[in-house]
């Protein structure tokens, strides 16, 4: 009897990757392979990746050359290296030349097409593919793994904003949208299939939609997925502070099931990093926006992206973005020192800052971040959400965790046939980022 062969797929980077990846397992579960996650035993090994930071890039490579050991064991073992590291100009030549050991290459504009990658491979040992531009106006991908209570969903794809220090708009190529009736019909295949929470994906979310005629933005699509049966909650990432309407705004708090969690980078609360940065909006008006989203919605969560010793930053530049931490009130905020991008505009620039200098500012951020964090999660004790139940907690395995409308982690005690429903917890304990509650009455 011949045994099946395995899958492992390992993602690094944002939910974006984190979706792709998904597409590439179920691409090979579709040639005969099973999921696992046991390197050693696995027959196919797949890594989709991040560039967005040199961290990130460093411990990817670090894991490719793990991986080489498990090919010396095991000859037979095929690897593949697909996403947005391989995407990058000149990157694939570069790549293969420091691991050869690798037998798949694939960029982020050819993923629907790994199969033909994978065929490729176990017939003539290598395959590598990188396309340039993305040959579709827009990419179907596979459903993710079946009967999942949460999955992501592409929306859209690449971006127009060619922030300065970003190097997405270079690996995902120009913004194309995926037409309304193929993302409604994906989400109700997802739900049938069990799954009870979708988050949309988009490099910008806000702009959805701009190139559609009749006019069709991302607010009409929320509220289209609003009414679908079966769906109890709906969030989206990531919102371009630009792009963010009046209209969108409105939506969300008129929803019935559109979670009240925007995260809203503004990665510098100095109008002058920013307009280096290339962000096209200034503090005014990204305050502007969040007091809107607090007229409609007081109590939204609203979470953040920071990055510090971007080239130029001063030490006045930098209180001024300490100066946006105290006045939005975050929740929680993603925060990062600049790491210079090989093809960027911002890796170009004068008065790049030393690294003990960005240490020390992100320090000092992240201290301040985090006594916000614990005032916040400290103003929701005694008070009830409801929570959609997640699974164990991965901390305590006797005790249940979910997450309330504002993404807010809460851990509580109750019954595995609590997973997957909604129920009200009142919260008792608050930490920086995470709450303890108890269960009231179930929805």
């Amino acid at each position: 009897m011949e045994t099946e062969k395995k899958v492992v797929t390992l993602a690094y980077g944002c939910q974006m990757s984190e979706r792709d990846a998904e597409t590439l397992t179920q691409i090979s579960r579709e040639e005969g392979y099973m999921s696992s996650d046991d390197l050693a035993t696995a027959d196919l090994i797949i890594i989709n990746t991040c560039c967005v930071r040199e961290s990130a890039e460093n411990k990817i490579l670090g894991k490719i050359g793990e991986l080489k050991r498990l090919k010396e064991k095991n000859p037979n073992l095929k690897i593949a290296i697909s996403g947005c590291m391989v995407q990058q100009p000149g990157a694939l030549e570069r790549l293969q030349k420091r691991a050869p050991h690798i037998d798949i290459w694939a960029g982020t504009h050819n993923l629907h097409d790994f199969s033909a990658l994978l065929h490729q491979a176990e017939q003539e040992g290598k395959a590598a593919e990188v396309w340039a531009e993305p040959k579709l106006t827009t990419e179907s991908t596979p459903l993710a793994e079946k009967g999942k209570l949460q999955a992501n969903v592409n929306i859209m794809y690449g971006c127009n904003n060619f922030c300065s220090y970003c190097i997405v708009p270079h690996v995902r190529g120009r913004e194309r949208s995926r037409k309304p009736e193929e993302i409604i019909q994906e989400i109700k295949d997802l739900i049938a299939s069990g799954c009870r929470e979708v988050t949309l994906l988009g490099q910008n979310v806000n702009s959805y939609g701009k190139e559609f005629s009749p006019p069709y933005d991302f607010a009409d699509l929320l509220h289209e997925v609003d009414q679908i049966p079966g769906v109890l909650r709906v969030r989206f990432v990531t919102s371009h502070p630009k792009d963010l309407s009046d209209k969108l705004i409105e939506t969300v708090a008129k929803g019935k099931n559109l979670c009240e969690h925007f995260h809203l980078p503004i990665q510098a609360g100095s109008n002058f990093i920013l307009e280096r940065m290339n962000r096209k909006y200034t503090r005014e008006y990204y305050i502007s926006r969040v007091q809107r989203i607090r007229e409609f919605m007081p109590k939204a969560s609203i979470t953040t992206d920071i990055i510090v010793g971007f080239p130029g930053e001063t030490e006045s530049d930098f209180e001024q973005t300490l100066d946006i931490i105290n006045q939005v009130n975050y929740s929680h905020a993603f925060t990062f020192m600049y790491s210079k991008r090989s093809g960027t505009l911002a890796a170009t620039m004068e008065n790049q800052i030393p690294l003990d200098i960005k240490k020390r500012r992100l320090q000092r951020l992240m201290s301040l971040q985090n006594e916000k964090s614990l005032l916040w999660r400290q103003e929701m004790i005694g008070k009830t959400f409801e929570v959609l139940v997640e699974g164990p907690s991965k901390t305590n395995p006797d005790r249940l965790t979910g997450r309330t409308r504002g993404n807010e982690l809460v851990v509580f005690s109750g019954s595995p046939d609590h997973i997957g429903s909604l129920v009200n917890l009142k919260i008792t304990e608050a930490g920086t980022w995470t709450l303890v509650g108890e269960i009231e009455t179930e929805k």
